[in-house]
């Protein structure tokens, strides 16, 4: 069993609830033991280190100092909390003056930034650690040529990807070994909008028009995602985007981990299929049997 130290971030139990329980749902049937690190505060997201970078950095020095007492890398499923955690922790280990006030504000609290941890994608763990083999011998629903649309988005691959941001491949590489179909997806990288589809809600959501489209052009039956952010974009708008450009996209959008949990023959429910907006029903009729619902 590989130990690893884990921050859920917000999203995981909140608007990204089915990443929560599949993350936690799949862990140990693929031998993680995640230790949730205590007392987490949020990281921020983008927008905190858009307004005031370094303060986003100081937040997360406590983040980060609480998980390294624990001697093993940190793991997140959040795209976005990744990118902002593992630039604090590089811009902090690099910058000895910040570093310096870091460690002062961080002794309030009997706590100290050394720079000595990892910070981790769950992808990139799955990939690497587990590898697609490895899920693949432990597969009892093959997905069974369900055709899917692995949709990396820009945070998981930029600026501080494990793999080409032009070209990634890690999660067609987990559908396959799933027994799934990766589609051809020339949008798998592109931005959705993240949390502008709270103030530019119309930009944004032509950005997801151009997402959904793509998938469907290419005979998605589901678009396959780890960022809870891309998640909800896609899902929760995807209503907005057949009203603004008359279109009647019905695609299921489904964290990449609860795609591994159905495989694994892990009850939907405790992956959280019940809180996706969109109806998973063909995805799970397609790979359990007919008559199997979603809860939807």
């Amino acid at each position: 069993m590989k130990q690893y130290s884990y921050y859920p971030g917000c999203s995981s139990d909140s608007s990204g609830k089915g990443l929560g329980l599949s993350v936690r749902a799949i862990a140990q049937p693929l031998e993680m033991e995640l230790n949730e690190i205590e007392g987490w505060t949020c990281c921020g997201s983008t927008p905190y280190g858009s307004t005031d970078e370094e303060e986003s950095f100081l937040i997360n020095a406590r983040n980060l100092a609480i998980a390294e007492k624990t001697g093993l890398d940190l793991v997140t499923p959040c795209s976005s909390c990744y990118v902002v955690l593992s630039r604090a922790n590089d811009y902090i280990k690099t910058h000895d003056k910040f570093k310096r006030e870091v460690n002062e504000a961080l002794a309030e609290i009997g706590l100290e930034f050394k720079g000595t941890m990892r910070v981790r994608l769950l992808p990139e763990v799955i990939s690497h650690d587990v590898m697609p083999e490895g899920i693949a011998q432990k597969t009892k629903h093959n997905l069974n040529g369900l055709k899917i649309a692995s949709y990396y988005g820009c945070q998981m691959v930029r600026p501080l990807g494990f793999e080409s941001p032009e070209n990634p491949e890690s999660l067609d590489k987990i559908v396959t070994a799933l027994g799934g179909q990766p589609v051809n997806f020339p949008m798998k990288n592109r931005c959705c909008g993240s949390s502008l589809i709270i103030p530019e809600e119309d930009m944004a959501v032509g950005l997801v028009n151009k997402i959904i489209a793509n998938a469907a052009e290419n005979g998605a039956e589901c678009i396959t995602t780890p960022c809870p952010l891309c998640q909800n974009n896609l899902d929760a708008y995807q209503g907005r985007v057949n009203s603004k450009f008359g279109a009647n996209y019905n695609i299921p959008v489904l964290f990449v981990t609860q795609l591994i949990g159905l495989a694994l023959g892990i009850n939907p429910a405790s992956l959280g299929f019940n809180t996706n907006i969109v109806s998973t029903k063909n995805v799970l009729d397609h790979v359990l049997a007919q008559g199997v619902k979603s809860g939807t």
